[in-house]
C-alpha cells in the first residue's frame, strides 16, 4: 500500500528555517497531486501548499513568500523548505497525495481532498 513518510521537523527560533522531506513508497511523485497540511494544536487541519503532475504549485497566503514546495522525482521525495519561520507556524506537518488518475484542480487547494497521508513531522517556532 502507499506510504508517506515526513522528516525534517524539529524545533527552531522565529525567523529560522526548516526543510521538511516526504518520502513515497509505492507512490510515483513524479505524476502525482501532492500537498503539505498542518495541525496546531486546538485548531483543525489546514492545507499548506500543494503541487500538481506538471509541476504547478499553489500556497496559502499565510505562507506564500516564504514556504516552498518541490520536489525530486529521482528520489521520490516531496519537500517543503520553509523560511521565515513564526511562532504561528508551530504545528504538525503532514504530506499527502491523491490517488493516481483522480484530477488535480489545484486552483481548489486548500479544498482538495486527498486519498494517502503521512504521521505527520513536528515543526516548534520560538519567539
Amino acid at each position: 500500500q502507499v506510504q508517506l513518510v515526513e522528516s525534517g521537523g524539529g524545533s527552531v527560533q522565529t525567523g529560522g528555517s526548516l526543510r521538511l522531506s516526504c518520502a513515497a513508497s509505492k507512490y510515483t511523485i513524479s505524476g502525482g497531486c501532492m500537498a503539505w497540511f498542518r495541525q496546531a494544536p486546538g485548531k483543525g487541519r489546514e492545507g499548506v501548499a500543494g503541487i500538481d503532475a506538471e509541476g504547478n504549485s499553489r500556497y496559502v497566503e499565510i505562507v506564500k513568500d516564504r514556504f516552498t514546495i518541490s520536489r525530486d522525482n529521482a528520489k521520490n521525495f516531496l519537500y517543503l523548505e520553509m523560511n521565515n519561520l513564526k511562532p504561528e507556524d508551530t504545528a504538525m506537518y503532514y504530506c499527502a497525495a491523491r490517488r493516481w488518475g483522480r484530477f488535480c484542480a489545484l486552483s481548489t487547494f486548500p479544498r482538495l481532498d486527498f486519498d494517502y497521508w503521512g504521521q505527520g513531522t513536528q515543526v516548534n517556532v520560538s519567539s
